[in-house]
């Protein structure tokens, strides 16, 4: 009887790639920083792109990478100028102004000091 051939399984990466992955979305996410308020479009690209990198290599982005961009329509969010940010009952309520969609994030519980 021959011998099967395996199929080439989808394992996991490298962790020295998945290094470099990681500093690379991380790179593109501050070029979106800087060129956001010159160039909206090309921010977009910056997040699209860090975005593509995330999923080639199966990686979840860190929650303040996740904020910087609309998880409905994935344009980076400037505050004041696609982005609107309000506190209503113990929640922070994001509006993006280009797709129209909101989103909530809990506050975290008032600590008192001592």
């Amino acid at each position: 009887m021959a011998k099967r051939k395996r199929k080439k399984g989808y394992g996991r990466k490298p962790d020295d790639t998945i290094k470099i992955a990681n500093q690379h979305i991380a790179s593109l996410l501050e070029q979106a920083k800087e060129a956001a308020t010159s160039n909206p479009s090309l921010a977009d690209r910056y997040v699209a792109l860090a975005r593509k990198v995330a999923m080639k290599f199966r990686i979840r982005m860190q929650p303040s990478q996740r904020r910087l961009f609309c998880p409905h329509c994935y344009r980076f969010m400037l505050p004041s100028k696609n982005l609107r940010v309000r506190v209503h009952e113990h929640r922070v309520i994001y509006y993006c102004l280009d797709c129209k969609k909101f989103w909530r994030r809990p506050l975290g519980k008032k600590r008192l000091p001592g």
